[in-house]
């Protein structure tokens, strides 16, 4: 049975990681956490496992005490977020081709209208856009560093994947860039390829970057690495206008490594470069932000419109 969104104060928000899913109830007046929990996530974890993890750390949040008014996913891509079905391949791949809405609303004995989806990387500038780094910012472009590189654009507050100076979706990884891609320059890859490259050692990046104060090959790679970073969001970026642009992801958190190298590429533009400053927070309060966003919708299906809701869930 859907609950009544008219005295539900509180949206549970969930951040799908590699190896990890982290939950939290925010509220729905100014995103405040009140609650988190988080689990380790198993790589061949089957899709009934999966939706039991997400149910759990649901009751983990109180919701059969207190109900929330819905739920929001930040997740991976490539993920249809308007059908809740995930086309991810190279992880979580019981999940390929799953109705997610559909089976999470069985799972919670919810209307399929009250589950909504946003990728990982939009998720994180939104949290930040809401209350962290970004906030007031007219034109913000968040870069998630890890694995891969992700990309988000918004204006006025509003998450955009097209119009003057946003890359086609939004999407910056796969762009041709040098004679290769944006993310051949800017990854987890790029940085333990130089290394190993310049030692014959194959480190994780966390290793390399807490041995650069001793270790000048890891410092080299990582200057290079902010030098990268800076021809990039100078030329590609840049024309957007954006007011700021907030870093993310595991790479970040070596920013003074890499930030003034990236900051010397910039020279003559006037937007800011800064890191997150809500961390592992950040898509949390960007997704509960993404399912307020879309509340409206999402009530009047499940209060107004069965044939409207129908329609959502179906991914139509």
């Amino acid at each position: 049975m859907a609950v009544d969104l008219s005295e539900a104060r509180s949206v549970l928000a969930y951040d799908v990681g590699g190896s990890h899913i982290s939950v939290a109830r925010c509220t729905l007046s100014d995103f405040r956490i009140v609650g988190t929990a988080r689990a380790p996530l198993p790589p061949d974890l089957s899709s009934d496992r999966f939706l039991d993890l997400l149910h759990g750390l649901g009751r983990d949040m109180g919701i059969h005490r207190s109900p929330a008014a819905g739920a929001a996913f930040a997740v991976p891509g490539p993920f249809d977020l308007v059908a809740g079905v995930s086309h991810m391949r190279h992880k979580l791949k019981s999940l390929y081709g799953v109705n997610l809405r559909a089976a999470l609303a069985e799972r919670f004995g919810w209307h399929p209208a009250q589950f909504c989806f946003v990728n990982d990387a939009v998720a994180f500038l939104l949290g930040e856009v809401q209350c962290g780094t970004a906030c007031g910012a007219r034109r913000a472009i968040g870069i998630v560093l890890g694995t891969g590189i992700g990309s988000a654009f918004t204006r006025d507050g509003q998450w955009v994947t097209e119009g003057e100076g946003v890359p086609p979706g939004g999407e910056i990884w796969d762009l041709s860039y040098e004679s290769g891609t944006v993310e051949d320059l800017l990854s987890t890859r790029a940085i333990k390829g130089e290394y190993a490259a310049r030692t014959g050692k194959d480190e994780e990046v966390v290793t390399i970057a807490s041995g650069a104060d001793s270790d000048p090959d890891a410092r080299a790679v990582f200057q290079t690495f902010g030098f990268n970073l800076g021809k990039v969001f100078r030329d590609v970026l840049a024309p957007f206008r954006p007011d700021v642009v907030v870093l993310g992801g595991g790479i970040s958190r070596s920013a003074r490594l890499f930030l003034p190298f990236a900051q010397n590429q910039l020279n003559g533009f006037d937007f800011k470069l800064v890191t997150s400053s809500l961390l592992d927070k950040a898509p949390l309060v960007g997704a509960a932000a993404f399912w307020k966003n879309g509340s409206d919708t999402f009530a009047e299906a499940v209060t107004e419109d069965p044939e409207r809701a129908d329609s959502l869930r179906d991914g139509s």
